[in-house]
């Protein structure tokens, strides 16, 4: 098994966290699909859910703060549809309550870190903007 150490994002809070709610995405699939032979709502939760640590890590590798903003905005509307697959495999009975309310609290946190991240940038951006000569 491969740890996400090897590209470098050790100390990275919300890739760390990103990371480790992708395995349990992971995780949660294979449930569903396994166990309660859900083939569709879950593949888009597994789609989302591992898409928010892929563009974190691309942002990491940004050429451009516009590029760096970019990836992170994306990694927070990715973060939100996460919580929005949860909650409707939970009201369809897919997914119980329990697990819901664990993988729905992890993903908050992470569309929490990200919705900083993004504002700040933003604002350290425009920011910018006022205080350039041109």
């Amino acid at each position: 098994m491969m740890s996400n150490e090897g590209l470098g994002m050790t100390g990275n809070v919300v890739y760390e966290k990103a990371y480790k709610l992708a395995i349990r995405i992971v995780n949660a699939y294979r449930y569903l699909c396994d166990e309660r032979k859900e083939f569709v709502l879950s593949k888009q939760l597994l789609r989302s859910g591992t898409s928010i640590g892929a563009n974190i890590a691309e942002a990491q590798g940004a050429i451009s703060k516009a590029d760096f903003r970019a990836k992170m905005s994306i990694a927070y509307k990715e973060s939100l549809e996460v919580q929005y697959w949860l909650s409707l495999l939970k009201d369809t009975g897919y997914l119980k309550p329990k697990a819901f309310e664990s993988l729905q609290a992890d993903a908050a946190e992470v569309s929490r870190i990200l919705c900083k991240i993004v504002k700040s940038s933003t604002q350290t951006s425009s920011n910018s903007k006022i205080l350039s000569p041109n």
